[in-house]
């Protein structure tokens, strides 16, 4: 569980400066927050992050979405915060747009096992900062999170890549061309909406859902909607 945390403070005046990490050379240690539902994975991650040197940081973790919204909304300056992409209470990207919509200002990295480029534009699209692979070597991961704080990686990579880079990247161009009104489709979907309940919730015909969904599917070359699901488990 996370370390003790002072009351509570309204983040109606999140402001910048609440939540820039310390300036170089200052004693404050740079505050991450790592949230994953699965134990030892998170244990893994918060290991790897406490055994690098010459920076200091003070470790949250969280094992769900609504924990680490409580942490971080009780901890004024957390520098960075590691989201698990998939969670008991946040499916697909839910939790990330729920926590960059409650936080605008937060700085968020997505922490999942997928390695698909059409989620990864995604989660660029939705704002977050960096995607940490999981099972990726402790020594790559704690690189991109010192990229993501803004410090220098203490060997010659000098930091990592923010987002993984593909060879083709046809598919990825494809999420930014979409519409806000296709993503607002598109997260519906992934939080395992039908046709018939997007309809409602959108005030939209549902043949016109119908087109939606089939240009969602047929633009990022996926064969049907359970398969565009599982590229988030």
């Amino acid at each position: 569980m996370s370390p003790t945390s002072p009351a509570a403070t309204d983040t109606s005046n999140d402001t910048v400066p609440d939540r820039l990490p310390a300036p170089d050379g200052a004693d404050a240690p740079l505050k991450v927050l790592v949230v994953d539902d699965h134990a030892l994975l998170r244990v893994g991650i918060v290991t790897s992050l406490r055994s690098i040197e010459h920076v200091n940081l003070r470790l949250f973790e969280a094992g769900n979405l609504s924990d680490a919204i409580e942490i971080y909304r009780n901890e004024a300056d957390i520098a960075l915060v590691l989201l698990d992409l998939n969670m008991p209470d946040s499916k697909g990207l839910q939790g990330l747009k729920q926590f960059v919509e409650t936080f605008p200002l937060a700085k968020v990295a997505v922490i999942s096992g997928t390695q698909d480029e059409f989620v990864i534009g995604h989660v660029r699209a939705l704002g977050a900062v960096g995607y940490v692979t999981k099972g990726q070597d402790a020594r790559a991961m704690s690189d991109i999170v010192l990229g993501l704080l803004g410090r220098q990686a203490p060997n010659e990579l000098g930091g990592g890549a923010r987002f993984p880079r593909f060879p083709n990247s046809s598919r990825y161009d494809r999420v930014a061309e979409l519409g806000p009104r296709h993503l607002e489709i598109l997260e519906l979907v992934l939080s395992g909406c039908s046709n018939q309940e997007i309809s409602t919730a959108t005030g939209l015909s549902l043949g016109t859902i119908k087109n939606y969904v089939s240009t969602i599917l047929l633009a990022l070359d996926v064969k049907s909607r359970s398969h565009l699901i599982s590229l988030f488990r």
